[in-house]
C-alpha cells in the first residue's frame, strides 16, 4: 500500500518537507497518516485534510494509491 502525503504552507515550513511517501500493509486513517509521516508531531488545531482533492475527516480510511494532503488553518480578513 503506497500513500502519497503532501503538506502545504506553514505545515511544510514547520516540518521542513513538502512531501512524504508511506508504504504500509494495513488500513490507515488520515490521522494515522499524519502521525506516521510526521513522526508523531502535534497537529495544529483546525488543520484541514483532503484525500484525492476532497476534504475529509481525520477518521477517513485511506486506500492504496491515495494522495493525502494537509493544510494549515486559513486566516484572513
Amino acid at each position: 500500500m503506497t500513500i502519497n502525503v503532501r503538506f502545504f504552507a506553514s505545515l511544510r515550513e514547520r516540518l521542513g518537507y513538502a512531501d512524504a511517501e508511506l508504504e504500509m500493509q494495513t488500513n490507515l486513517t488520515a490521522n494515522d497518516v499524519w502521525n506516521l509521516s510526521t513522526q508523531g508531531e502535534d497537529m495544529p488545531a483546525n488543520t484541514l485534510v483532503a484525500v484525492n482533492q476532497e476534504y475529509v475527516s481525520l477518521n477517513e480510511t485511506i486506500q492504496d494509491g491515495d494522495e493525502v494532503a494537509f493544510f494549515p488553518p486559513v486566516t484572513g480578513g
